[in-house]
């Protein structure tokens, strides 16, 4: 089978999470994970998914790094599947991922929703520049650039975008 990859999105870290986090079955399995599913059987009942397609995501999972197979039963043996460290660190992008489909949804319709453990208040989510706190959804205030391991494609296409990587400015000490 063809790669849906073009090749000079091969060094793209869009690309390469969406080769691990993509697909929809994957996506819906991580959720639950998150919600602290681990077993065959709850994940089959939870997504109405059949047993084939359900073992080749779960082995993807477990080969990708995001989950963990352990087994939790001896006789018979049984495994449960377990959030990795690496899966762990997918949270945030699953609770963006949502919080985008609520934010284009009236209240009322809206199916699940974040909310504080201990208070039951609900959360707005929001992707934020950990060292300034500002909010990175405005485009034109943060932009993508070139990395350290970009090659020649990839400074190419920042190049002719105008956004060759600059060093950072110093900050006025306050």
């Amino acid at each position: 089978m063809a790669s849906r990859i073009r090749l000079e999105d091969r060094e793209c870290p869009l690309s390469t999470t969406v080769q691990h986090v993509g697909e929809w079955w994957t996506l819906l399995i991580l959720h639950d994970a998150f919600d602290g599913y681990t077993r065959f059987d709850q994940f089959q009942q939870s997504l109405n998914i059949s047993t084939s397609m359900l073992t080749a995501r779960l082995k993807t999972l477990v080969a990708d790094g995001l989950l963990e197979r352990r087994p939790y039963q001896t006789n018979p043996v049984r495994h449960e599947y377990v959030l990795t460290e690496r899966g762990r660190s997918l949270r945030p992008v699953i609770v963006a991922l949502a919080a985008w489909g609520n934010q284009h949804l009236a209240p009322e319709e809206r199916t699940m929703v974040l909310v504080d453990a201990a208070t039951g208040e609900e959360a707005e989510p929001a992707v934020v520049d950990a060292r300034t706190g500002r909010r990175l959804d405005d485009s034109e205030e943060f932009v993508f650039a070139a990395g350290p391991a970009a090659g020649p494609g990839m400074r190419a296409r920042y190049a002719e975008l105008g956004r060759d990587r600059r060093e950072p400015t110093a900050r006025p000490h306050t």
